[in-house]
């Protein structure tokens, strides 16, 4: 059995100290595949260099939306693509929406106008996009169907309702689960799950953040996506095996992964 994390940030300070043990302990439990996203760009250029220098580690490179103030539409742009063309990028992200925090209507524009940019990006170079959107369903969606036709990708950490992931789907886009299916108060997300179609789904930590019951509060690591995908199969009605047959199959398709 064999288990792909497809989301996380390890190039966090929180991993300085025992970041070989912490790729180790993933491996034991079947984790054998890493991709980590940089949210900046002097993260993206961390992630890439973790990339080099595990042989099962891959990156995504891109700016978050809470990160745009730092975006410059030409230089960002040329060091995106530059950090983009290393072999062990897999993806352009994380890039997206975030409102959660946001209410000036002139920034949310200026997010959206940073994401297309982005997504402009992954055309370009023909790679896969992982999207990080919170509290911007709407809009995100109608960027998805807009600006990003010819492209694939997943919405990391799906955080929409139950119709939004039926009109992700239709778009041949994926979703990715993490942590909080496992919590108590997961709401519609347990719904969401049983209802994907098999070749939908990604699992993913988003380590250090998110981390799964038991060990919510903790810092997160990729060793427990087992946990998560533990809750998945359990939810689906379907053994551990099957899930993580399928997740790596869908993770390795998407991110073409050897």
């Amino acid at each position: 059995m064999t288990l792909i994390d497809t989301h996380c940030h390890l190039n966090d300070e929180k991993f300085f100290d025992d970041l070989d043990e912490v790729v180790s302990r993933a491996k034991n439990v079947g984790v054998t595949q890493i991709i980590n996203f940089g949210d900046t760009l002097e993260n993206s250029a961390q992630v890439v260099k973790l990339a080099e220098k595990f042989s099962n580690m891959f990156a995504g490179v891109g700016i978050h939306p809470e990160e745009i103030s730092n975006f410059d539409e030409n230089n960002s742009v040329e060091k995106i693509v530059e950090l983009a063309k290393n072999k062990k990028v897999v993806a352009i992200g994380e890039i997206g929406l975030d409102y959660y925090w946001e209410k000036d209507s002139a920034v949310r524009l200026a997010q959206q106008k940073t994401f297309i940019q982005q997504l402009d990006i992954a055309r370009q170079l023909n790679l896969p996009v992982c999207i990080h959107e919170r509290d911007a369903h709407g809009d995100a969606l109608k960027i998805l169907q807009c600006e990003a036709k010819g492209l694939r990708g997943v919405l990391h950490c799906f955080s929409g309702s139950l119709e939004m992931a039926r009109e992700v789907w239709k778009l041949g886009w994926l979703i990715g689960i993490d942590g909080p299916i496992t919590f108590k108060n997961s709401a519609k997300l347990p719904e969401i799950v049983k209802s994907a179609p098999r070749e939908m789904i990604l699992l993913e930590t988003d380590a250090p953040y998110l981390a799964p019951m038991p060990n919510r509060g903790k810092r997160n690591e990729p060793s427990y996506l087992l946990d998560i995908a533990k809750k998945v199969a359990e939810l689906r009605g379907e053994t551990l095996e099957e899930v993580a047959a399928y997740t790596t199959d869908n993770a390795k398709r998407l991110y073409q992964l050897d």
